[in-house]
């Protein structure tokens, strides 16, 4: 009697958690694609307001110093904005000449805003996570969308999400988000490239040609600003607007020009940045020796293989799997052919393998930490396009009983629920993380609470005091005694013949910098 007891209470029990169970997943997949992307639009701002405020904590720092010193003079001397960007000018001109073709980057780095303003330091990450997040958001939605086939709130979700992860995993975060030179010259410049892609991939798309004119226009001029950038993101450039140019001239003739236009546009600044005098002057004075261009590329895929398996860590394996079903769905219910998985996959890889080449052309090496931002987004993008492909490739088969075809109906059969605990994990790796520098919105909010950028920041304006007081010839600075894990940048050494010190002294006319 006993025991029938328990076993009766033991199906009761069963029965409770089943209908439990049935409830909750119920109310996960009644969740609406829409509320789900708000939600992780939420996820995304909450995770970059602590990289945000830290930003109030920023200041100058290496060379900013010696690309704006030219206009810190003439804004000092003058207080006027024409006559500083006048300066800007002639030394863009000038390091053409003499130092690198980077026309527009060099322009961009002469007005830095700390020369008109010290304490401006703070918008820099505004601009950087601004312009890469909007521009990255509004590229990666528009493939999903109109290659893919995917509807505008699931794509959205999707991004908002990709880059909730770029940013918290992110290679270099000092330098992609709060130097000024490294930024500008990296992370504005692969931006400007997401938007003259959205564009140009848009005139495929527009149904009217007055309205492809309306893209094509500022394309041109972004083309024309893209080719006077980094070579990583300018090469990246070459290799996919030439694929876009074939695909409109087999696909969509009617097109071709719009297209051919922006890529015309782009060429002839990136000649002018590869041809330029300074870039002859400055490798007869470097002593880096690059590979041949042959090997240059055969080594760009090698290590495109390398960097792409360090850059899938354990927090982007799981958000990648959670995003398995969404991307499935996105594949089944699309109206793309997917025909070509092979052929995306290979170009998809080519791009990124493109990004490698330059360094490895130039000074034979790869692994610069500001160069691998970009390329690490580019990875994360092509990633979860390159999977949506050949999900779409895999549902759209007529072959019922095939493996793909399980693995899809189990997708399907998971709903909302796999993507929920999937991302409820990733959380959790988030918050929880033993090392709080692992993750960049967890880093910046301890450097943040245990007052770290409140102690490095008063300790640099009381650097900043010496440095503009007149009577001080020679400034002696003392070390940081605390400073946030993600400003880990080159600092002032004991050595006042160090290039740094040297900047320093230079900008603010000192006979010597140099710390205790």
């Amino acid at each position: 009697m006993k025991k029938e007891k328990v076993q009766e209470n033991y199906q009761k029990i069963i029965a409770v958690a089943e209908k439990c169970g049935a409830r909750m997943s119920a109310a996960v997949n009644g969740i609406s694609m829409r509320k789900m992307a708000a939600g992780a639009a939420v996820l995304l701002v909450l995770s970059l307001i602590p990289l945000l405020v830290l930003g109030r904590y920023n200041v100058m720092c290496i060379d900013d110093y010696n690309y704006g010193i030219r206009v810190h003079d003439i804004w000092m001397e003058t207080g006027s904005l024409w006559q500083s960007i006048q300066t800007a000018l002639r030394q863009t001109k000038d390091f053409f000449v003499e130092w690198q073709g980077t026309y527009v980057s060099c322009f961009l780095m002469a007005v830095c805003p700390m020369n008109f303003r010290y304490e401006a330091a703070f918008i820099v990450p505004v601009i950087m996570i601004g312009m890469f997040a909007v521009s990255a958001f509004l590229f990666g939605r528009h493939i999903l969308v109109k290659w893919l086939g995917s509807d505008k709130q699931t794509a959205s979700f999707v991004m908002f999400l990709l880059l909730f992860m770029f940013y918290q995993v992110m290679e270099a975060p000092f330098e992609g988000i709060y130097w000024y030179n490294g930024a500008t010259h990296y992370i504005l410049m692969e931006s400007l490239l997401f938007l003259m892609l959205t564009l140009v991939s848009g005139i495929l798309w527009e149904g009217s040609r007055k309205a492809a004119l309306f893209r094509c226009l500022p394309a041109v001029l972004l083309g024309l600003i893209v080719g006077g950038g980094n070579l990583v993101t300018a090469l990246q450039a070459e290799v996919t607007l030439a694929f876009l140019l074939v695909y409109s001239y087999g696909k969509k003739r009617s097109r071709t020009l719009y297209v051919l236009l922006p890529f015309l546009a782009f060429s002839a600044g990136f000649l002018c940045n590869i041809l330029a005098p300074g870039n002859a002057a400055r490798s007869s004075l470097d002593t880096d020796v690059g590979y041949s261009s042959v090997l240059a590329v055969i080594l760009s895929f090698y290590y495109a293989v390398v960097f792409m398996i360090g850059w899938t860590n354990a927090f982007v394996l799981f958000l990648w799997s959670a995003l398995l079903p969404v991307f499935w769905k996105i594949g089944k219910k699309s109206e793309r052919s997917f025909a070509h998985p092979v052929w995306v996959t290979a170009g998809a890889f080519c791009i990124l393998s493109a990004m490698f080449t330059p360094t490895l052309y130039a000074v034979g090496m790869v692994g610069l930490s500001r160069v691998d931002n970009i390329i690490q987004m580019v990875y994360y993008l092509c990633l979860f396009f390159v999977t949506v492909y050949w999900f779409g490739w895999l549902s759209h088969r007529d072959v019922e009983s095939s493996a793909g075809a399980a693995f899809g109906t189990f997708l399907e059969k998971t709903g909302n629920g796999l993507t929920s605990a999937g991302i409820l994990f990733v959380l959790l790796m988030w918050v929880l993380t033993a090392d709080k520098n692992t993750y960049t919105g967890i880093s910046a909010l301890r450097s943040l609470v245990n007052g770290d950028a409140t102690v490095y920041y008063e300790e640099a304006m009381e650097r900043h005091a010496l440095y503009v007081d007149e009577t001080v010839t020679d400034v002696v600075v003392k070390p940081f005694s605390a400073r946030p894990a993600l400003f880990d940048f080159e600092d002032l050494t004991p050595d006042e013949d160090n290039w740094l010190n040297l900047a320093v002294a230079d900008y603010y006319h000192k006979n010597s910098v140099r710390r205790e």
